[in-house]
């Protein structure tokens, strides 16, 4: 919980100096990326926990792996190796950007499927979001065989469930009355 709260401070330091620097668009999308990359690569990951790697070397290894980031991005992994906290970069990324898309008024919209959306389904969904919320929206993708088909779409605490698994369960429970 500590290490949340430590991260929301710098995710909010590091929004408010992109901004007074007209770079918030740039750093969120390194903070995408650093997120995604760690989230990917188990071996990246285990590297940025190992507490016996110097910090020194994590910071030399991030500024390679992450060397085309913005310059405020690079303060940040600097910042860390000062106060030796790259443990909670992914956590950083993470609240980074559930900021700026606050501040941006962006709502994050989690649509999982049976298979990955094609341009009709999106269209659909886009559709239906459209009538629940008033803000910008983006798209996050789940793929999940488990639904059969349709898809299910979470927007903040609202559900709408329009999967094959669903109306299934349904069926059986009419049934079984």
């Amino acid at each position: 919980m500590a290490s949340t709260r430590a991260a929301i401070r710098y995710a909010t330091a590091i929004l408010d100096l992109s901004n007074s620097k007209g770079v918030s668009e740039a750093v969120n999308n390194d903070m995408k990326s650093i997120a995604s990359t760690i989230k990917g690569n188990v071996e990246l990951s285990t590297f940025i926990q190992n507490p016996t790697i110097k910090v020194e070397v994590k910071e030399k290894a991030l500024l390679e792996v992450f060397a085309t980031v913005d310059n405020v991005t690079k303060g940040l992994l600097h910042l860390l190796f000062e106060n030796k906290r790259f443990e909670i970069l992914d956590v950083i990324a993470a609240e980074y950007s559930k900021l700026f898309d606050i501040m941006n008024n962006v709502e994050v919209a989690k649509v999982t499927t049976a298979v990955a959306m094609d341009a009709a389904l999106e269209a659909k969904v886009l559709a239906k979001i459209a009538t629940l919320s008033d803000k910008k929206i983006t798209i996050e993708n789940i793929v999940d065989p488990a639904i059969i088909g349709g898809f299910i779409l979470r927007i903040g605490d609202q559900q709408y469930n329009a999967s094959v698994a669903n109306r299934l369960q349904i069926l059986k429970r009419e049934l079984s009355n």
